[in-house]
């Protein structure tokens, strides 16, 4: 069994996984920064359009949850690769994830047409289903560069080449801002879209994005795909791929639906309440960018120091990665704690929103520290070619104890949106803790090298 005092991480290997994950972190807050935008827009035009907008924006998501998660398969395999010199075998895998990718994009575009009609089944308020499900459709043309990029920059992660990633994401923020205050407002001679207008700028954002990293890192991402080898196509590494893939994006989707689903309860509670909710979320889904990176670089390093044959180095490196991710969370959760009007009042100055929302916001500076806990662990685990086990403590963790707990204590004890709060906060702390008992454990163990 794996002692984590015994292999405490040197100041070097804390500052190589803050050197990886910097870049990795400012991507992901870049990232997020987008749908921030996306609703600090579309709450000036009103509290129903930003509860749209950001309703809209976790359908998109629901559903690309399990094809992100999908894709973080080359992870392991392209890291080990690399720490193995195997330069031949991180090439086809990249080449894997865009075949992957591609039948991904597909499925998935099948999947939001029906937004409306389902938006509208699960019962959201009449004044903003029927622009969440536009918002929906909108984004579907941005699909394909939204898994494209994704796929080129863990690819790059891997190589430790992030500055073109973070370049790309820079200039998508720009392009998405600048589309919002003509599409959203209107200008230019271009009429006020509103909710629909946020949906285009950001589907024109994914493309320039796309764009942008192709042309910033064209030299790396070109050898990785030329020569396109034969073996890209190969069934058996396929289903490989695919087998571990497939868990991480179960797991994905098990923690995004879970979002998804006390965000519609929210919708069934009120629109203040869903809006309210959304800002809440908003802010702590921007803060877990930090520990989400992170984990991308524990993911990297992780897989490296396996391919080279040292496990003990994966070891250490498991460790810096969650006392960075954790260590962060644990400083951005005292905000949250202190300061919950501030933060409310950036997004909207309705009263009764604001209200909800400063009422949410402590609750996701506690949560939010099982939250870093719990995706450090799984990106360690993830680097060690470990998937399968933490998918099923995610399931367990957000279905038997997070949304039934925040369910009942919301509808059956008539807690109101606090109460579904508490309940992801007992599904986040009980992910965190059995991530971390899981993390002890596969580390203790034999560390090899994933075999396709």
């Amino acid at each position: 069994m794996m002692r984590f005092a015994a292999l405490w991480p040197t100041s070097t290997e804390l500052r190589e996984m803050w050197r990886l994950a910097a870049p990795i972190v400012a991507v992901n807050v870049g990232m997020m920064f987008m749908g921030v935008v996306d609703s600090l827009m579309l709450g000036r035009v009103s509290g129903a359009a930003l509860a749209a907008g950001v309703l809209g924006n976790f359908y998109f998501y629901l559903c690309a949850s399990f094809g992100l998660g999908f894709l973080l398969a080359i992870d392991p395999v392209v890291a080990q690769a690399i720490g193995a010199e195997d330069h031949r075998e991180a090439a086809v895998g990249v080449q894997r994830g865009v075949v992957l990718a591609g039948a991904t994009a597909l499925v998935m575009a099948l999947l939001l047409w029906p937004a409306p009609a389902v938006l509208a089944l699960l019962g959201q308020p009449a004044d903003v289903a029927p622009d969440a499900g536009a918002f929906v459709r909108w984004s579907i043309p941005g699909v394909l560069p939204f898994f494209l990029f994704a796929l080129s920059r863990q690819a790059l992660q891997a190589f430790g080449s992030v500055k073109p990633v973070l370049w790309a994401a820079l200039v998508g923020n720009v392009v998405n801002l600048l589309a919002n205050l003509v599409l959203v407002f209107g200008a230019l001679g271009i009429p006020a879209l509103g909710v629909v207008g946020s949906a285009i700028s950001t589907t024109i954002a994914r493309w320039v994005m796309f764009a942008a990293i192709l042309l910033f890192a064209r030299r790396r991402l070109m050898r990785l795909v030329r020569p396109w080898s034969p073996a890209a196509f190969d069934r058996s590494a396929l289903r490989g791929l695919a087998a571990l893939g497939a868990p991480i994006g179960l797991q994905f989707f098990a923690e995004v639906n879970a979002f998804g689903l006390v965000t519609i309860m929210m919708g069934w509670v009120g629109t203040n309440a869903l809006a309210g909710h959304e800002i809440a979320l908003n802010l702590a889904s921007l803060t877990f960018m930090v520990p989400m990176g992170v984990a991308a670089a524990g993911t990297v390093m992780v897989g490296r120091a396996i391919g080279r044959g040292d496990p003990a180095a994966a070891r250490r490196d498991a460790v810096a990665a969650l006392v960075v991710g954790v260590g962060f969370m644990s400083l951005t959760a005292g905000l949250f704690l202190l300061l919950p009007g501030l933060f409310a009042r950036a997004y909207t100055t309705d009263p009764a929103v604001v209200a909800v929302a400063m009422a949410l916001i402590p609750i996701a500076g506690i949560f939010q520290v099982f939250d870093g806990m719990q995706v450090c662990a799984t990106g360690v685990l993830r680097g060690a070619g470990d998937t399968r086990v933490p998918m099923a403590i995610h399931m367990a963790s957000f279905w038997l104890v997070g949304i039934p707990l925040g369910s009942w204590l919301c509808f059956g004890l008539g807690g109101g949106p606090i109460a579904l709060w508490w309940g992801l906060t007992a599904g986040l702390a009980a992910a965190g803790s059995l991530q971390l008992v899981r993390v002890r454990s596969r580390m203790g163990g034999p560390l090899e090298r994933l075999v396709l």
